[in-house]
């Protein structure tokens, strides 16, 4: 018996014979009036019906205005969850809009689709023509390479892979070519167009806009633009079609009906105008950015960049050697341990003020710099082509510290490429796309290093560091080695489980991993 009842207690308290627990979806509710409903949930009894029934655009407007802004609640933003579409980007511009942790969306595939016709971006060279030729010839000749490579490729495939009697010559030849392009997407430049959906939180969006903004590039910082635009303009609107044709038939029989219906059938909805009207460039990011690659200029640009293998599992660090080390990485083209060496040797106090500029410029409601998430187990030093390393960015789950893109660290090339006889045209190309990227570099223009980026074919390396637990490391090595994966990152998989079995025995039998030296069977996808 409960110490508060009393024997002769004659309250009664309410059975249900039923489950009295309700569950039911929501939708039609503008994205900030739908986080506006969540949020009341803790301020307020009142059911999400009863919620969203008396809310509208100008109260829930002026809630966010106050504990969003104002009290900094920033969770709010988590529960307003919107679409875009972004079209016509460069693939380097992509790699970089699509580099938040809570990101969700997909991008065109170099594997399903053909990027002959895609286009591609061209830099403003404002006054220096040469540039501009240079930067249009390099890139013509990369598009062109790509066709030749692709029909080459498939050609090779094709020569040395039997159709089986029961596939279909459509379905054998669309295989052939997605492998084909596997091959031929090495020639791709950075320059090239590409597009890319997203479903993103408000909060998530608001940290996109604010980086984009911040970038070095101008092409994202354009890009940064129209997605607060995009934010706060009308969307598109599926539905708005059938719904013209709806009130045309309702116009013919009753007029004054149609009018009221238009109201509610075409309305204007704006996804996310107030959180995200005060997304602006963020001066820790900039500012942080600008004393960090001065620190690294200054304790690495006399030392020459060492050798470094496809996949290098890093030892445990100190954790203050471990920060000041990822905070330099970012903004150098060294490997981990090159750095880490320099850092170590550095006096503690000195360590200590490479920390502290990654904090210095922090304001009230910054989040705090990627880079401080530190501590994990395993930590991957990679060094993988672009392409591949489109692949593996997808990984979010993981920690990522990546370097700016060079030619400095060479190109991979397929053994497929060599097979055919390919390898003098190859070689030839790649090496005209780094002498350009260099020429266009050296420039005395304030964005010539950020242009000459675009010229650099996704064959050429760029190095990440991938931080993450034991569970990820096994989810991307099983993932990853799968026959039917491209060959890069089957590579970089295989070689992350290779490094933690060897450092862990006992392990190594939770992998569930495809072994890439096996032959594979180009027609299984």
């Amino acid at each position: 018996m409960s110490l508060s009842s009393k024997p002769n207690d004659t309250t009664e308290v309410p059975h249900h014979h039923e489950p009295s627990t309700q569950v039911y979806a929501v939708n039609g509710a503008d994205p900030e009036v739908l986080a506006y409903g969540m949020a009341k949930y803790s301020r307020s009894a009142l059911s999400m019906r009863e919620s969203l029934a008396e809310l509208n655009e100008q109260r829930a407007e002026k809630f966010l205005n106050t504990y969003y802004f104002q009290y900094g609640h920033r969770s709010i933003a988590d529960l307003a969850h919107l679409a875009f579409a972004v079209e016509r980007l460069s693939i380097l511009a992509a790699t970089i809009t699509v580099d938040e942790p809570r990101w969700d969306g997909q991008e065109r595939s170099t594997r399903y689709q053909d990027f002959q016709k895609s286009g591609y971006f061209v830099p403003d060279f404002a006054e220096d023509a040469a540039a501009r030729t240079l930067y249009r010839e390099t890139v013509d000749l990369l598009f062109a390479e790509y066709r030749h490579f692709s029909e080459e490729m498939f050609r090779y495939l094709r020569e040395r892979t039997a159709k089986p009697d029961e596939m279909k010559l459509e379905a054998y030849e669309r295989t052939l070519r997605a492998r084909a392009f596997d091959l031929s997407r090495y020639l791709l430049p950075l320059a090239t167009n590409t597009s890319l959906g997203q479903i993103v939180s408000a909060r998530t969006l608001e940290n996109q806009v604010s980086r984009l903004l911040s970038d070095t590039h101008a092409e994202v910082r354009r890009l940064g633009e129209l997605l607060k635009q995009a934010a706060r303009d009308a969307s598109y609107n599926v539905s708005h079609a059938g719904a013209r044709e709806l009130l045309q038939e309702i116009q013919r029989e009753c007029p004054a009906v149609a009018e009221r219906a238009s109201e509610f059938l075409l309305r204007d909805v704006r996804v996310a105008p107030t959180l995200m009207k005060y997304a602006e460039p963020s001066p820790y990011e900039i500012e942080t950015r600008r004393d960090l690659t001065a620190a690294a200029k200054e304790l690495l640009a006399a030392i020459g960049i060492q050798p470094a293998p496809l996949v290098d599992l890093l030892d445990s660090d100190p954790l203050e050697i471990e920060l000041a080390t990822t905070l330099l990485y970012q903004y150098s083209h060294h490997p981990y341990r090159q750095i880490r060496e320099v850092v170590e040797a550095l006096p503690e106090a000195q360590r200590r003020e490479v920390i502290d500029l990654g904090m210095r410029h922090r304001g009230r409601h910054d989040e705090i710099s990627r880079a401080y998430c530190a501590g994990q187990q395993f930590r991957f030093d990679i060094l993988m082509d672009i392409g591949g390393f489109r692949d593996m960015h997808r990984h979010r789950r993981c920690v990522q510290i990546g370097q700016g893109y060079t030619a400095a660290h060479g190109y991979d090339k397929p053994p497929e490429i060599d097979s055919a006889g390919l390898t003098a045209r190859y070689d030839s190309v790649m090496e005209r796309a780094r002498d350009a990227s260099a020429g266009l570099a050296a420039r005395n223009a304030e964005e010539a290093e950020e242009q000459s980026q675009y010229v650099i074919p996704l064959a050429y390396r760029k190095r990440t560091l991938f931080k993450m637990d034991l569970s990820e490391a096994i989810y991307i090595s099983e993932l990853r080695t799968g026959a039917a994966g491209h060959f890069s990152y089957r590579n970089v998989a295989y070689a992350m489980y290779e490094a933690v079995a060897q450092r862990y025995p006992a392990l190594a039998k939770y992998f569930r991993v495809t072994d890439v030296r096996e032959p594979v069977d180009l027609l299984k996808r």
